[in-house]
């Protein structure tokens, strides 16, 4: 009888503990997560059949990129790092490297967002969308398709996104190292 009573005891302690834990831990959530919000995300239709609007018309916005402000002045925001992973970092391939995969549907244009042209490209693994300049490019949004993994590389000449699933990886190399931006989709 003692030595249910002790297990009983036991039980009891431990249950109370775990409670306990499951919430402090909730509150400690909630209290951080209370004062965030969160945009819902937007998608734009990219259609290669539809003609592109004159650059007067102003840009549609997209949950990677805000509308820009009205004219009033503003702190400029600090550009958020570079995304790391512990894969090493590789180069992009040298321009002289096969061109972009056959397989790939060729890019649309949407309407410029800031003086370049934007196109869009759709590979296995999900879709990047640059802003193509004259002598660089901004990355607008890269979305992984379901079940893929996506890292982002950023540097002066070139940005890299990779998708990767199942030992399968996919990369959209945007480049611009003495010579006018070029894309290369690279299927390993």
């Amino acid at each position: 009888m003692t030595r249910m009573r002790r297990g009983l005891v036991h039980a009891m302690a431990w249950s109370l503990a775990t409670g306990a834990a499951v919430t402090l831990s909730w509150w400690g959530v909630h209290t951080v997560m209370a004062g965030t919000a969160y945009d819902p995300p937007r998608a734009l239709p990219i259609t290669a059949d539809r003609p592109a609007t004159t650059p007067s018309a102003s840009p549609r916005a997209s949950s990677t990129r805000r509308p820009e402000p009205s004219p009033t002045p503003t702190a400029p925001s600090p550009t958020p790092p570079p995304a790391t992973s512990s894969a090493p970092d590789r180069e992009p391939p040298a321009a002289s490297s096969r061109p972009p995969s056959p397989a790939a549907p060729p890019p649309s244009s949407t309407p410029p967002a800031s003086g370049g042209e934007v196109k869009s490209y759709t590979v296995d693994g999900g879709r990047v969308v640059f802003d193509i300049g004259a002598a660089s490019a901004e990355l607008v949004s890269a979305t992984p398709a379901s079940g893929w993994q996506m890292q982002v590389w950023k540097q002066p000449t070139y940005i890299r996104v990779t998708f990767g699933r199942d030992g399968k990886e996919i990369d959209v190399f945007c480049t611009w190292h003495d010579h006018a931006p070029m894309v290369q989709i690279d299927e390993r």
